[in-house]
């Protein structure tokens, strides 16, 4: 039986691993500027957790969630995202605490599980970074969040980008406009596809984010909820417009965007990539205000902000641009071993030239010295430390600068102790 990989993962390869590592890496850089620090939750959580979260509404919980019953008949479920995890644990950690810093600002990064229909840059088994804040009502810290997710993508030379940003109201808003989508959908309510019917008494502003045809006809002339906002909500979204004028950063509104999750109040956000590669205008990722999630989780009230970036499409967005990320894909030293004989002088060479503080490797094949020669190329190697049986009778080794072809013959002696000073002269 030929064995394949589950529909909707993928095998991260080398030669691709160092692409997500070097994302990473500028992830967690740019985050520590902006003083957040990386939490660590658990890849499954008690669905309870995820459904009183993210909604029952939602597509996530209803369709999409990888969940089951465990050996002690405990309701488990993948995590679906990162929020909902990274809240229970800042309320059961009790990070609310006095002794902690306020606003408690942390990231994540690692996969996320849904079971959607796997496509350009989604997957079933996909993977995620993102930053949650815990505490405060400014404004501004809504435009923070905004500006890291921008900074994280200009870092990585993608410039194909659009700030969308909305508006959901506070709870008084919404229970403005949620009666005046329902005045407005209860005509159409026979048109309507079978999973906004659902929706239509418990969530209709749900059914502004179907993606059915007909639905999206009729929502195209609903009332705006930017036109229900209370005044407290209608100045929280002023001063994020105008903290975003002020840092210099374009925007686009959209009043029909409400994000896939019901947790969201106030500000909400996307970033949209108009790569070619996409077909489409998509979204990257986004985030937003979530005030309400805390005290849901059973923590005290603690008004909430984030975001969260898909990694799949973030790389697709990368290439589709023609950037190439600056990858270290050389190594310092390649041995190489002429005969049999060399094999124990080349591991302790090999050893010693790692130990001080270089990246190298040797022949393990016994071929010949074209081969390895060959392999040292392809490699990349900027320096090969050559012996043969010569070499072991005298104790040397002969040093090869590749770019240069500089050649000097080294006594062991003078590797083991400071191979450094040797690098440094043959590489200058």
């Amino acid at each position: 039986m030929k064995y394949q990989r589950p529909r909707g993962t993928a095998d991260i390869l080398p030669g691709e691993v160092e692409k997500w590592q070097f994302v990473e890496n500028t992830a967690r850089e740019i985050f520590k500027k902006y003083q957040f620090k990386e939490i660590r939750t658990p890849m499954f959580e008690h669905y309870e957790v995820i459904a009183r979260s993210v909604g029952d509404t939602t597509d996530i919980v209803s369709k999409e969630m990888y969940d089951f019953y465990d050996k002690g008949d405990r309701h488990i479920t993948l995590r679906p995202e990162g929020t909902a995890p990274v809240v229970r644990a800042f309320v059961e950690n009790k990070l609310y605490g006095p002794e902690f810093p306020k606003p408690y600002k942390a990231y994540y990064i690692g996969p996320m599980f849904r079971y959607e229909r796997p496509k350009a840059g989604r997957l079933r088994q996909f993977h995620q970074l993102g930053v949650e804040v815990f505490g405060g009502e400014n404004p501004a810290t809504d435009v923070e969040v905004m500006l890291l997710a921008l900074d994280f993508y200009t870092s990585l030379g993608i410039k194909e980008l659009k700030l969308v940003i909305n508006s959901l109201g506070d709870k008084e808003s919404r229970q403005k406009y949620r009666q005046g989508l329902i005045d407005y959908l209860t005509p159409h309510y026979d048109e309507l596809s079978q999973d906004s019917k659902n929706r239509f008494e418990k969530n209709p502003l749900r059914i502004l984010d179907s993606k059915d045809r007909q639905d999206k006809i009729i929502v195209a002339n609903a009332p705006s909820i930017l036109d229900f906002l209370s005044e407290k909500s209608q100045n929280h979204f002023d001063t994020v417009k105008a903290l975003l004028d002020y840092s210099g950063v374009s925007f686009e509104i959209d009043h029909r965007m409400v994000r896939g999750l019901d947790y969201y109040n106030d500000t909400i956000f996307e970033i949209m990539s108009e790569a070619k590669v996409f077909g489409e205008r998509v979204a990257l990722g986004g985030g937003g205000r979530y005030s309400g999630l805390v005290e849901e989780i059973g923590g005290p009230e603690t008004p909430g902000v984030g975001f969260g970036l898909g990694f799949e499409r973030t790389l697709l967005a990368i290439e589709a641009e023609g950037d190439t990320l600056p990858l270290e894909d050389s190594i310092d030293v390649y041995i190489v071993g002429l005969g049999e004989a060399t094999n124990l002088d080349s591991f302790k060479l090999v050893q010693a030239i790692r130990h001080a503080g270089f990246s190298a490797d040797r022949d393990y094949m016994n071929r010949g010295a074209k081969a390895q020669f060959k392999t040292a190329n392809r490699l990349k190697a900027k320096v090969v430390v050559t012996i043969g049986t010569e070499e072991i009778e005298q104790q040397v080794a002969r040093v090869k600068n590749m770019a240069s072809s500089k050649e000097e013959i080294v006594p062991w002696t003078d590797i083991y102790q400071d191979f450094a000073s040797i690098y440094q002269k043959i590489t200058n």
